[in-house]
C-alpha cells in the first residue's frame, strides 16, 4: 500500500517533522511504501524546476492509495492534491489541529475522514487497513 504524505511545504516553517514521525511509526510495517515529496529536492532552483515540482506530485497522488493530508494551515498545493485525489476516487484522510467551526467545507467534502491530530490519523489507517 502506498500513502502519499501530503501537506503544506512552502511558507511552512517545519514541513519536515511531522512527516518524519508518519516514517517512524511505519518503519516496520513492510507492505506500506510512503511516497513523501521532499525525497526530491529542488532547491537549486524552486522556480524553474515549478513544472517538474507539479508534476512529480501529481503522479504521487496518481500512484498512491491514501492521501493522508496535513491540514493544520492553508496550502494551495496541498488543496490542488486534495482536490486531485478526489477526482481519482483515492482514499484521503486529513489530519489537523483547527477547531471544527474553523473547517473548510471544501476540506470536509474532498476528504474522506478528518481526525483531529496526526495521532489519530495513523491509528486510523492502522485500524482499517489491518493487513499493513
Amino acid at each position: 500500500m502506498k500513502i502519499y504524505l501530503s501537506g503544506p511545504i512552502m511558507f511552512d516553517d517545519d514541513p519536515v517533522s511531522w512527516r518524519e514521525q508518519v516514517k517512524d511509526r511505519f518503519r516496520d510495517h513492510k507492505n506500506i511504501e510512503l511516497l513523501d515529496p521532499l525525497r526530491r529536492d529542488f532547491r537549486d532552483d524552486e522556480i524553474l524546476s515549478t513544472n517538474e515540482i507539479v508534476k512529480f506530485d501529481l503522479q504521487d497522488v496518481e500512484d498512491a492509495d491514501i492521501v493522508l493530508v496535513n491540514y493544520t494551515k492553508p496550502s494551495v498545493g496541498t488543496s490542488m492534491e486534495v482536490r486531485e485525489a478526489y477526482t481519482k476516487g483515492k482514499f484521503i484522510i486529513g489530519f489537523t489541529n483547527l477547531p471544527k467551526e474553523k473547517w473548510s467545507p471544501w476540506m470536509i467534502y474532498h476528504c474522506t475522514r478528518i481526525v483531529e491530530g496526526l495521532d489519530k490519523a495513523l491509528n486510523y489507517i492502522e485500524e482499517h487497513w489491518k493487513n499493513v
